[in-house]
């Protein structure tokens, strides 16, 4: 799958296009299959480094958590999705 990632903190030339193996589910995880994304003020200052000493992260890092997909894999432990 293709992604857009992060291995260093700076502006938005640090991000880079790369392809990565599909993730795998964990128990009580989704599997989405994003068809739209947004980026948000945290993304940008996550990148940036201004919250690295708030928020860890490991890198290469994936920002954003706003998307909008279909659900393609649940895990054993998912049992409801709303």
């Amino acid at each position: 799958m293709k992604t857009v990632q992060f291995s260093s903190y700076g502006g938005p030339e640090v991000l880079e296009l790369a392809e990565v193996d599909d993730p795998i589910p964990g128990s009580d995880d989704c599997l989405v299959e994003i068809e739209a994304a947004g980026v948000n003020p945290l993304d940008w200052k996550i990148r940036s480094g201004e919250m690295r000493l708030v928020f860890w992260i490991r890198r290469p890092y994936v920002p954003g958590s706003e998307i909008s997909g279909r659900v393609v894999k649940c895990g054993e432990a998912v049992t409801d999705l709303e």
